[in-house]
């Protein structure tokens, strides 16, 4: 499984969820008595679960680094998403997001949420092929293109998981009840934030490219493409600065979710 800093998981989570939540209905959350949050990271749907319903939520994750940090919000347990630390029919609801397509058999995740749920398990799982990004700064829009290119080569999962998990469902006994689509927004605007700032600063140093350098060497043709990309990429970062200078940088960049909702099925139906 694919580990992330607790800063990239707040950077990229930041602010999802906060405007609109109807994409969660099927999760039935007022009526919900225990509910897991696999993969839960740094903690933010967390939060939102527990906000959304008067039940029991307890955050699970691998990393105790990231658990850290959601201890300070959420009850939080340490766990492998293939090996959760539950019994049989434990819980009413087991949720995760962006999970999946961190895993590289996603199906048998679902299977441990199956065993150790009751009722419902829920998928919010993003397409990362459809991430579409507008700009002030034109280099920005061809560069974000191309280095999403290279990383989707280059990883070893499959990030554009979101609308297919579904079909996944079925195979790990889970019978499909609902899919919706939620576009996480992402708008940089003045006045400028300082997460706003940090990250203009994080591409005109050339770092904006380090969580992901390795996938994205492996889908670059040699080294010294990615040299001239990250050339590229910190003279375009120069470029957004200058512009938030006289306030005239805005970016937005749209990250398409699919929630899939699913109901655990007994043996019985199964057979």
């Amino acid at each position: 499984m694919r580990r992330f800093s607790a800063a990239y998981l707040e950077r990229t989570r930041e602010g999802m969820w906060a405007d609109s939540r109807a994409a969660l209905a099927d999760l039935d959350l007022p009526n919900r008595q225990r509910v897991l949050d696999v993969g839960c990271g740094t903690g933010e749907l967390t939060r939102v679960l527990a906000s959304e319903s008067d039940a029991e939520v307890v955050g699970v994750d691998a990393d105790r680094r990231l658990l850290d940090v959601a201890n300070d919000h959420v009850p939080t347990v340490a766990g492998d998403a293939l090996r959760l630390p539950f019994a049989d029919d434990s819980v009413d609801l087991v949720v995760c997001q962006a999970l999946l397509i961190n895993l590289p058999e996603p199906a048998a995740a679902l299977r441990e949420f199956a065993r150790v749920s009751t009722d419902l398990v829920a998928a919010i799982e993003p397409n990362n092929a459809a991430v579409s990004v507008d700009s002030t700064v034109d280099s920005e829009v061809d560069l974000e293109a191309r280095v999403r290119e290279a990383y989707l080569r280059g990883v070893d999962t499959d990030v554009a998981l979101g609308e297919q998990v579904e079909a996944l469902f079925a195979e790990a006994g889970i019978e499909p009840l609902s899919t919706r689509q939620y576009d996480h927004e992402k708008r940089i605007e003045p006045p400028y934030s300082e997460d706003a700032l940090r990250s203009a600063k994080r591409k005109a140093s050339g770092e904006g490219l380090a969580d992901h350098e390795v996938e994205i060497r492996c889908g670059l043709d040699d080294e010294a493409t990615y040299d001239t990309l990250r050339r590229a990429w910190r003279e375009m970062g120069r470029e957004v600065i200058d512009q938030m200078q006289d306030e005239s940088y805005e970016r937005v960049e749209t990250v398409p979710f699919t929630v899939t909702v699913g109901q655990v099925q007994t043996n019985d139906e199964i057979e």
